[in-house]
């Protein structure tokens, strides 16, 4: 095939730098803290194997079939009282839910839906690695902005909005994009003043925002905040939403809840993609939510994932004496972002690391620019409590010699 018959769009596709990072570190003594895959042992696997007997059974000329585009409306029904029960959100409809095909597919049709080559997209920086990458391929320009203890800098966006103001492009502002919980990389949360403040800056300068919210199920210290959504009463916000973290990312469910409008429109791109989620994953999670008994498996979970984060935690103190040398201390999610002195290069490290029977995530891979970055994500959900403590001593050995 020639060269240039692929499409401009093609040509900005990126491989995901995590896995190519990743591709050959199934070695059995190498311990990975690169991915945010869930614990196995986490998965309810016997109610989902009863459930999906009994679906494929009883259920298989919708479960077997093709299905809405819109998605199973048993499995609306289940979730419009989740988001109602556990985030407080109310007066939900099936026109106002589009299930995905996993949250990524979320993403992209997020990008297939608003952006173009000369839109602007607000980021944090770092930013979440699965974002830029199905953004990237529509073409837009990002707009980064820091992320603090407490989460995005607000001012900073203002300022950026009213620069595209005084240029004439705020119309080419598509979207601010937010993981207010638990954000991945960085593991900060944002603070409800600052939820409230974006809020207030979507309707001000009549923008979007898309608040991507995987991980908010995973709160391990502290109160649940409401969520954008819930604070502007869905105005000029799509929220994201995935079972993935919390039931099982095999079944591929994700959700998209917006305006009616927004949804059909994005209901219309979906089409194009896949015509719908598979029906059978989506009644397997619908049954299983209506077992009610997810809620209680999600607090074992917790419970596993909180001993994990402070292991981890543990042994950062212990292990990694650089001076300068900090990290997160996140109140939920999978991650930690660690952060050394700007003479350390953690991607030009990464392979010694491996060689030391250890992986994690250059710093770099979360940045929308080229830069060079001294930091790193540590996830810690996938090893064992033994295996994180050994590989963070395998981290602190390796920043030794580096350094």
């Amino acid at each position: 095939m020639m060269e240039n018959s692929f499409s401009v769009m093609s040509q900005r596709l990126k491989s995901s730098i995590i896995r190519e990072l990743l591709r050959d570190t199934g070695v059995v003594s190498l311990i990975s803290f690169g991915g945010g895959a869930p614990d196995p042992e986490t998965f309810d696997r016997e109610a989902l194997a009863e459930i999906s007997k009994e679906v494929i059974l009883k259920e298989y000329i919708f479960a077997l079939q093709y299905g809405p585009t819109e998605g199973d409306p048993i499995l609306k029904d289940e979730y419009i009282k989740v988001l109602k029960e556990r985030n407080g959100i109310d007066n939900l409809k099936h026109e106002n839910i589009l299930i995905t095909t996993g949250s990524q597919q979320a993403l992209d049709l997020m990008g297939r839906i608003f952006l173009d080559t000369d839109s602007y997209v607000i980021v944090g920086h770092p930013v979440y690695l699965g974002a830029i990458s199905a953004f990237r391929a529509y073409g837009p320009k990002f707009i980064p902005v820091e992320i603090e203890e407490d989460g995005f800098n607000v001012n900073q966006i203002e300022e950026e909005i009213k620069r595209l103001d005084q240029k004439g492009e705020l119309k080419k502002l598509k979207f601010i994009y937010a993981v207010p919980n638990f954000d991945n990389p960085s593991g900060v949360t944002l603070s409800l003043e600052k939820r409230k403040a974006l809020a207030d800056l979507a309707i001000k300068y009549n923008t979007l925002i898309v608040e991507d919210d995987p991980y908010g199920e995973l709160r391990y210290e502290g109160e649940r905040i409401s969520s954008i959504y819930k604070i502007a009463e869905g105005h000029n916000v799509v929220l994201l939403n995935t079972l993935s973290k919390v039931m099982s990312p095999g079944l591929r469910i994700g959700l998209i809840v917006g305006e009616p409008k927004l949804v059909s429109k994005t209901a219309l791109a979906k089409q194009g993609v896949d015509l719908c989620t598979p029906g059978l994953t989506q009644r397997i999670a619908a049954r299983y939510l209506q077992k009610g008994t997810i809620f209680e498996r999600i607090n074992e979970t917790v419970k596993i994932y909180r001993s994990k984060k402070n292991k981890m935690l543990n042994a950062l103190d212990k292990y990694v004496k650089i001076n300068g040398a900090k990290w997160t201390k996140p109140d939920g999610g999978l991650f930690i972002w660690l952060e050394l002195p700007k003479k350390f290069d953690t991607m030009e490290m990464f392979e010694e690391a491996k060689k030391a029977g250890v992986a994690y995530i250059p710093g770099a891979a979360f940045y929308v620019d080229d830069r060079k970055s001294s930091e790193m994500r540590l996830s810690f959900c996938l090893p064992s409590e033994d295996e994180i403590e050994e590989g963070i001593k395998r981290i602190g050995h390796l920043l030794d010699t580096y350094r």
